[in-house]
């Protein structure tokens, strides 16, 4: 049996799958309109620390959520914990729709978050990138590829628009413009090499 493994990028305590730095990307929201927000097997994973600004700011963005989203927080709190014990935005009772989501007259999907201007979760600005946390304390960042994203990959690849360089602000916000920087020398190694 043969295994093919990609080249892991190592920036500090960080390492970065290839396909982050290899992929195109770049979101189609005309195409999907939101479908990140309302399907799925679980919320948005969730770091601790952002629960106290999601529990601040509840009164600034909770207007624009649906009734259902707001009863879920009320019932649920502002997390659940999934299947395979992460913490992770809570959904609205009997769907796979984050409680979060806000819904436009044209049916399109937005986070009720960001519409008023607050900051979302992390894990919500870096899609598709998924950040795990290893027992050591270092991050791995992977890319993720799920169905209703194709039109994702299929408008990066058109436009010639790496994943990292889609998520330039957020990766920057997360990590810093240190760590960005030497993502795209990285970059410019791993795709020009």
């Amino acid at each position: 049996m043969s295994y093919a493994f990609g080249t892991i990028i190592q920036i500090g305590d960080i390492l970065v799958s290839e396909d982050v730095v290899k992929e195109y990307f770049a979101c189609d929201y005309p195409v999907c309109r939101g479908a990140c927000c309302i399907e799925g097997d679980a919320g948005a994973p969730l770091d601790e620390s952002e629960l106290p600004a999601l529990e601040r700011d509840f009164p600034v963005y909770s207007p624009s959520m649906l009734e259902s989203g707001r009863e879920a927080v009320k019932l649920n709190g502002f997390f659940e914990i999934d299947p395979e014990g992460d913490m992770v935005t809570p959904l609205v009772s009997g769907s796979s729709a984050c409680a979060f989501a806000h819904f436009a007259l044209d049916g399109c999907c937005m986070c009720a978050i960001e519409k008023e201007g607050c900051r979302k979760p992390v894990s919500c600005s870096l899609y598709p990138v998924r950040v795990k946390k290893f027992r050591t304390g270092a991050l791995g960042l992977n890319l993720h590829k799920w169905d209703i994203c194709k039109c994702a990959f299929e408008k990066g690849r058109r436009e010639g628009i790496r994943a990292y360089q889609f998520l330039e602000r957020p990766l920057t916000q997360a990590f810093g413009e240190e760590f960005y920087k030497a993502l795209c020398a990285a970059a410019e190694h791993v795709n020009n090499g």
